[in-house]
C-alpha cells in the first residue's frame, strides 16, 4: 500500500488518534466555536454577578441562593430533550442562546443606568436559571447526533474544552472588565457573545432529526410528550451502566462542585481575602487542570471508560480534601489545578458512557435526564451555605469530600460488573 493511499491515511487515523479529528467535519467547525462563546459568556457572568451579590449583600447564604438560581431548571431539563428529539437539536440550542441574549441585554440596561440592584440579579438569574443547565444536555445530543461514531470520544472531549478555556479566558477577563471598567461595559463584551453564538449555531445543517417517524405507531408516540419522558426515563432506569453513571453525576453535582464552583467567591473574599482579580486566578486554575484532562483524554485511545470514569472521581474528591485545608492562594491554586483535571477525566466518562448507550431517537431525553441530576447542585450549595456558617468551610468541605468518596465506592460496590469488569460494555475501547 503506498504512503498517499487514502485508506492508509484512514488507518493511521485511527492508530493515532488526533485532537484535531473532530474538526474535519462541517457542522462541528461551527459548533465547537459558538458553544465555546456562550461558555465564555457564562462564566464571565457567574463570576461577575457572585462577587457582586456577595459584596452587596455581604451573605454567604444569599451567594449560595444565587448560585442555586442557576439550576432550578434542571427539574425540566428533560423536557428539553423531549423538545430537542421532536424539533432538532440545532433549532432548540438556538433558541436557547437567543434567549440568553435577551437576559443579558437587559442587566446590561439595567447596569449602565444605574438601576441594577441584587432583586433584579436574583430575578435574571432565575429566569437564566431555567433555560441554562439544559445547554450542556443539548449541545452533547447535538455532538453525538453530527459526528460519527468513531469520532465520538474525542469530540465530547474536544467539546468540553470549550467550557474548560472559557473558564480561564472568562474568568480572567470577566475579573479584569468588572474591576477596570464596572458592570456595564462588561456586560457589553458578553451580550455580543450570546449573539455571536447564536449567529454561529445557526450556522449548522439541522441534521435530520433523531425522532424515527415512519410508522402511525411512531406518530401517536409523537403525540405524547410526556409519553416521550417516560419512554427515556425507563431505558436509563433499565440500563445498569448508565444508571450507575447517572448516579456518579449526581453525586458530584451535590458534593464536590459546589466546593470549586459556587462557593469560590465566598472562598476568595473570606477565606484568602483577595479581590476579583484572585477570584480570577482561582477560577482559571481549575479550568486549566480541566482543560488539560480534556485534552488528554482526547489524544489517548483505548479507554476503559467506566473504570476511568470511577478512579478519576475518587482522585477529584481526594484533591478536595486538600483543597479545603489550604490556607493561601498559590497552594489552593495548584489544588484546584490537580481538581479541574481529574473532574474533566470523571464528567467526560460520564457523557460517553451515556451516549454510547442511548440510541439515536433517545439521545436528546437521555441527555435531559442527565442535566436534571445536575439539581443536587443547587441542594449541595444551599446546605453548605447553612454547615459553613456553623461549623466552617474548613469542615463543611472535609464532610462532603469524605462523602463523596464513600458513596462513590458503594456505587463501584453495587454495580461492579457493569463498571469495573474488563468486559463490561461500558469499558469496550
Amino acid at each position: 500500500m503506498e504512503r498517499d493511499d487514502p485508506r492508509h491515511r484512514a488507518l493511521s487515523d485511527i492508530a493515532r488518534p488526533s485532537a484535531l479529528a473532530p474538526f474535519r467535519i462541517r457542522n462541528y467547525r461551527f459548533q465547537w466555536p459558538a458553544d465555546l462563546l456562550t461558555s465564555w459568556a457564562f462564566e464571565m457572568e457567574q463570576l461577575i454577578l457572585g462577587w457582586y451579590v456577595l459584596v452587596e449583600t455581604g451573605s454567604v447564604l444569599l451567594l449560595t441562593l444565587f448560585a442555586s438560581l442557576g439550576y432550578v431548571g434542571t427539574l425540566i431539563a428533560p423536557m428539553f430533550g423531549v423538545v430537542g428529539d421532536r424539533i432538532g437539536h440545532r433549532d432548540l440550542l438556538a433558541m436557547m442562546r437567543a434567549t440568553y441574549a435577551v437576559l443579558a441585554t437587559t442587566l446590561m440596561t439595567l447596569a449602565l443606568t444605574g438601576h441594577l440592584s441584587p432583586p433584579f440579579v436574583f430575578v435574571i438569574a432565575m429566569l437564566m436559571g431555567l433555560v441554562r443547565p439544559s445547554d450542556l444536555g443539548v449541545r452533547g445530543a447535538l455532538v453525538a447526533t453530527i459526528m460519527p461514531h468513531d469520532l465520538l470520544i474525542g469530540a465530547i472531549s474536544v467539546s468540553r474544552t470549550t467550557m474548560d478555556t472559557a473558564r480561564i479566558a472568562g474568568a480572567l477577563s470577566g475579573a479584569g472588565l468588572f474591576a477596570a471598567l464596572g458592570m456595564g461595559p462588561a456586560y457589553v463584551a458578553i451580550v455580543c457573545l450570546y449573539v455571536l453564538a447564536t449567529t454561529l449555531t445557526l450556522c449548522i445543517s439541522a441534521p435530520k432529526k433523531a425522532y424515527p417517524a415512519v410508522e402511525a405507531a411512531d406518530e401517536a408516540l409523537k403525540a405524547s410528550p410526556l409519553r416521550d419522558l417516560k419512554e427515556g426515563v425507563s431505558y436509563i432506569w433499565t440500563t445498569p451502566r448508565m444508571q450507575a453513571a447517572m448516579w456518579v453525576a449526581f453525586l458530584v453535582n451535590l458534593t464536590a462542585y459546589p466546593l470549586s464552583n459556587g462557593l469560590l467567591p465566598y472562598i476568595a473574599k473570606t477565606i484568602y481575602g483577595t479581590n476579583q482579580t484572585g477570584l480570577g486566578y482561582l477560577s482559571a486554575s481549575f479550568a486549566i487542570g480541566s482543560l488539560a484532562g480534556s485534552l488528554a483524554l482526547s489524544m489517548i485511545g483505548g479507554v476503559r471508560v467506566a473504570r476511568l470514569m470511577v478512579a478519576s472521581t475518587v482522585a477529584w474528591y481526594s484533591a478536595l480534601l486538600v483543597f479545603v485545608q489550604m490556607q493561601t492562594v498559590p497552594t489552593a491554586i495548584v489544588c484546584l489545578l490537580l481538581t479541574g483535571f481529574c473532574q474533566s477525566l470523571s464528567m467526560i466518562s460520564v457523557a460517553v458512557i451515556l451516549m454510547r448507550a442511548a440510541g439515536e431517537h433517545l439521545r436528546g431525553r437521555v441527555m435531559g435526564v442527565r442535566m436534571m441530576v445536575i439539581y443536587g447542585l443547587p441542594l449541595g450549595l444551599l446546605a453548605a451555605g447553612s454547615l459553613i456558617e456553623e461549623i466552617g468551610f474548613a469542615a463543611t468541605g472535609t464532610i462532603y469530600a469524605a462523602t463523596g468518596i464513600a458513596m462513590t465506592l458503594v456505587i463501584v460496590a453495587y454495580w461492579r460488573s457493569d463498571l469495573w469488569h474488563v468486559h463490561a460494555p461500558a469499558n469496550a475501547r
